[in-house]
């Protein structure tokens, strides 16, 4: 026998011993394990023990109770709707009548889809394995728990018929809200008996079980829910359960689901933090766990946000803006303060009849703080702090004046032969008004859109997206996604990375991840997770500086804005600055009005408008619909609290006249261009500014411009 024949039998010897082996570990451990399963009308009366509690930063006020309440009604298998069994069969289980109790198609799909990075809509494990998790084994994901759960799924079906099992199922699982089988979960979320179930309805409630927090309809997913729902749909139609009518009709039937009234202090907050908690900890340990979780809310703050909220949203439907959203961030923390994501959480959508996630003008429990829209001019800031990074001066000289940006289009905005006309850029200001030479602080102060997109030209679009994404804004796209409109908000951002990004001006270039928790506790005062403070520096001093000064100078904004406006907190120094979205179909109109505001120590951000882009009156621009809301924040929030200054910017003096707020150099006017390098503004002058391709349109405006007036 060779060598190689000889190690071949050993392995083959070997191979058979560990397979006899593990074969005789299985039986016996089947047999152990199945001596040891439950009787399943004891578990029916399971619960819960131990609640996680969330509170304020100060623990005085609970703001909401994940509790062990069970919510249960049993009812027998022939009064639950077929269409409900179906339902869940298809979302959870498609071959549950064709296996002993492990599906093993199911966890090799869903093995694959982990390994492909994807998000499987219907899961790996059988609905008999579902059962006995849900029922009888701990939430802890460990090898030999889920030996048992294989082990008493097999011998569940050993013992029941498939029918059974199922009704045990449907009598057991949760579905969100503290509601446990279908019977609660009808009436908690519809009102009405599982008998009496539609076919749509049923295939929203068999959508809940695979992650109920997540896909609860009070929370922060009604789109994601919806989808889980269509495609549960879709499946009952795919495999012939129900007949091409059903499924069309149950297409277009609106589901409207009851409101929600548990006993709970700012809502869209709580969410929040729900929604964080069940993402690091799963949501079974959030449930089971008897978490104690000590948030950043100022509970005092969240009340003024969400009167503020309340009040304004009734005066801003003059302006057809039916919803508004506030945020507010410590920014020397990063600490969360207040959120009020809707101006009701417990209110009804509207118009009434609407659908949630398609045509609602108000989503109550939609958390706009959370949601991309676009910032309108309440982006310039980010794209002003990188040019003032990169030495340009606040009295830097640009001319505020029609101007073409498509270097294929003429100064006047005539496209070249073969040039789409539509591609020709030439933006306007607010008002409809130009005013000639302005200096950059001007140009930020009085919000003019005209010498904002010439910043970003001279900042740099790649710069400009570098700045914001470092400041926090997460939901940017690569350059190539933008244009110089970028500067008046084309991009889309988040009410609170908004907020949390105007903290680094507030706190002089540092930046600090915006949090909800201080403390995570477990059921035994163990330390889960505690706040440390980690702040980065992602902006120079001066530049911050720089911003806060024109942002919080009332008198430079005082041309476009007044005096007395909403952005200003009287005696109190306070940098804001506002933002409205115009209404693509309708220039007379608006979207998003929205205000970014902040002192060194707190900083507040309001969003108004509709869920659904609804147009508002243009009336209802940032500083109508949305200042009033945010001075009353800043006003009520700070009134017992010091009067703090900002620091002031070091003086900029350099030999560039341009940058110096002259325009007329050597007895001659020409645009920014002629005078200095675009990357380099302190830098030597261009040897050949013709070069440029802006160069031609903006020095075409300007001597037009000029010949004009003198």
């Amino acid at each position: 026998m060779t060598k190689y024949n000889k190690i071949s039998s050993k392995i083959a010897f070997w191979g058979i011993i560990a397979f006899f082996a593990a074969t005789t570990a299985f039986i016996l451990a089947f047999f152990y394990y199945s001596r040891q399963l439950p009787d399943p009308n004891a578990w029916q009366n399971r619960r819960v023990v131990q609640s996680t509690k969330i509170y304020d930063r100060d623990n005085k006020n609970l703001l909401y109770e994940i509790h062990g309440e069970e919510k249960r009604t049993v009812i027998a298998f022939d009064q639950i709707p077929q269409t409900v069994k179906n339902a869940t069969i298809v979302a959870e289980d498609a071959t549950f009548y064709q296996h002993s109790g492990i599906n093993i198609r199911g966890i090799a799909r869903a093995i694959l889809t982990d390994i492909k990075g994807g998000a499987p809509l219907e899961g790996g494990s059988s609905i008999t394995q579902q059962l006995i998790k849900n029922a009888y084994l701990s939430p802890e994901r460990t090898m030999s728990r889920k030996i048992k759960e294989f082990i008493l799924a097999i011998a569940l079906e050993r013992r029941h018929s498939k029918n059974e099992i199922l009704n045990f199922y449907l009598n057991q699982i949760p579905y969100g809200s503290n509601s446990y089988g279908i019977e609660a979960a009808a009436q908690t979320f519809f009102n009405k008996p599982a008998k009496d179930l539609s076919l749509a309805e049923a295939g929203y409630l068999a959508a809940l079980p695979r992650a109920p927090s997540y896909y609860s309809p009070y929370g922060n997913h009604p789109e994601e829910l919806k989808a889980r729902a269509d495609y549960i749909l879709n499946r009952l139609h795919e495999l012939k359960y129900i007949s091409d009518g059903e499924y069309k009709e149950a297409q277009k039937t609106t589901v409207n689901f009851v409101g929600q009234k548990a006993a709970i202090a700012a809502p869209h907050f709580v969410m929040f933090i729900r929604d964080y908690l069940n993402e690091k900890y799963g949501e079974d340990f959030v449930e089971k766990g008897g978490l104690r979780v000590t948030t950043t809310l100022n509970f005092d703050m969240q009340k003024n946000a969400e009167t503020a909220i309340a009040d304004g949203a009734k005066r801003n439907e003059i302006y057809n803006a039916a919803n508004a959203a506030l945020a507010a961030i410590d920014p020397r923390t990063g600490q969360i303060l207040a959120m009020v994501g809707s101006k009701d959480y417990f209110g009804d959508s509207e118009p009434a009849g609407c659908e949630p996630g398609k045509n609602c003008r108000f989503e109550p429990n939609v958390n706009v703080a959370t949601r991309v829209r676009q910032p309108g001019s309440s982006f310039k800031p980010f794209v002003y702090a990188t040019a003032l990074n990169n030495g340009y001066a606040p009295d830097t000289i640009l001319w505020d004046i029609p101007t073409e940006f498509n270097p294929l289009c003429s100064w006047n905005g005539v496209a070249e032969p073969g040039v789409d006309q539509q591609t020709c850029y030439k933006p306007k200001n607010y008002d409809g008004q130009y005013r000639g030479s302005v200096t950059l602080k001007q140009a930020l102060a009085n919000s003019l859109n005209v010498p904002s997109v010439k910043i970003q030209y001279l900042a740099g679009l790649k710069n400009s997206l570098t700045t914001a994404e470092n400041m926090g804004i997460t939901t940017l796209r690569d350059a190539s996604s933008y244009g110089l409109s970028l500067v008046l908000g084309s991009a889309e951002a988040k009410l609170l990375d908004m907020v949390s990004a105007y903290g680094v001006f507030a706190q002089e270039g540092m930046r600090r991840e915006p949090t909800g928790i201080l403390k995570v506790e477990d059921g035994n005062g163990n330390i889960l997770e505690e706040y440390k403070d980690k702040g980065q520096k992602v902006l120079s001093e001066q530049a911050a500086r720089e911003i806060s000064d024109i942002l919080s100078d009332n008198s430079a904004r005082a041309s476009i804005f007044g005096l007395h406006s909403p952005l200003s907190l009287g005696d109190r120094p306070a940098a804001a600055k506002t933002g409205t979205t115009q209404d693509p179909n309708d220039p007379t109109k608006s979207r998003d009005a929205w205000i970014i505001g902040y002192t060194p120590s707190l900083v507040a951000g309001v969003w108004a408008g509709n869920n659904n882009n609804d147009p508002i009156e243009r009336g209802g621009a940032g500083m109508a619909a949305a200042g009033p809301i945010w001075n009353d924040f800043m006003a009520k929030s700070l009134k017992d609290s010091p009067i703090e200054n900002f620091s002031k910017p070091d003086p900029v003096l350099t030999d560039k006249p341009i940058l110096n707020g002259q325009y007329r150099i050597n007895n001659q006017i020409h645009n920014i261009l002629h005078w200095i390098d675009r990357d380099d503004p302190q830098g030597e002058s261009p040897k050949n500014p013709e070069s440029d391709p802006q160069y031609k349109n903006w020095e075409a405006s300007l001597q037009n411009w000029l010949a004009t007036r003198f």
